[in-house]
């Protein structure tokens, strides 16, 4: 059972080349996290260019040429287009991508945005799945340890900010929080009364028969960033000795 704990950490993510890929270890699984690091200088024009992308056609490549043609020809409003690679609207290429169809459709881009956010920023989401709600300062915060402290501190403000207006323009309440840790619910796959009552060898207690009873504990835990795997190990061994 302990094992399966690490499934609690995040499924990989995007692939665009603006998205810190790293891997942690849990039992010997490596288990990558991502963190987009696009950024723009300012993000006046964000929302007003998301606007133009979904009152326009999509091109066959969103270049410079095609921003400025958008409107948009400011030296910061080209960073749009990194920010748009590292949240898997466009690929390498500068190419749309499905997602960037999909957001075309004004009925749904607030969760497609929202559901693009998740993925390209999932260790900010591994850390609080409510991380569209935290402020600038937690923001800043929390990319700085998931960095490593490799980012000087104006450039984790642009980050943060950058953070903030793409995630105001999301649709959260449409979109399914990824779940941190699955639920297990003992009894529900059990083969025979022999086994449906014991876990690693202790009885697990049932109601008399007839009351029509039963009870369900749903353990969540929340895993530390950490690299060190013996933080793990500690972790899991605490959990055999108290709760199992």
């Amino acid at each position: 059972m302990l094992d399966r704990s690490c499934a609690t950490t995040h499924r990989a993510v995007c692939r665009a080349p603006s998205v810190v890929r790293r891997r942690f270890h849990c039992k010997g699984r490596r288990i990558p996290v991502a963190l987009s690091e696009a950024y723009m200088t300012s993000t006046k024009n964000l929302a007003d260019i998301l606007g133009a992308i979904r009152g326009g056609q999509a091109p066959e490549r969103f270049s410079q040429k095609f921003l400025e043609e958008l409107g948009f020809k400011g030296k910061n409003d080209r960073a749009i287009i990194r920010v748009l690679k590292s949240i898997g609207f466009l690929d390498d290429s500068g190419a749309p991508t499905q997602l960037y169809f999909d957001y075309l459709d004004t009925s749904r881009s607030g969760a497609v945005m929202a559901s693009a956010i998740r993925d390209a920023y999932s260790d900010l989401f591994r850390v609080n799945r409510n991380a569209h709600e935290m402020s600038s300062t937690e923001l800043k915060n929390k990319m700085k340890t998931i960095t490593q402290g490799k980012k000087s501190d104006s450039v984790l403000n642009v980050m943060a900010a950058t953070f903030r207006a793409l995630a105001s323009t999301a649709d959260f309440s449409a979109v399914q929080a990824d779940p941190l840790e699955p639920e297990e619910t003992v009894g529900e796959e059990q083969a025979s009364p022999a086994s449906s009552d014991r876990l690693d060898g202790r009885v697990a207690r049932q109601p008399p028969s007839g009351l029509g009873l039963s009870m369900r504990y749903d353990i969540h835990i929340h895993l530390p960033i950490s690299r060190d795997q013996q933080v793990y190990d500690a972790l899991f061994s605490s959990l055999r000795k108290h709760l199992v």
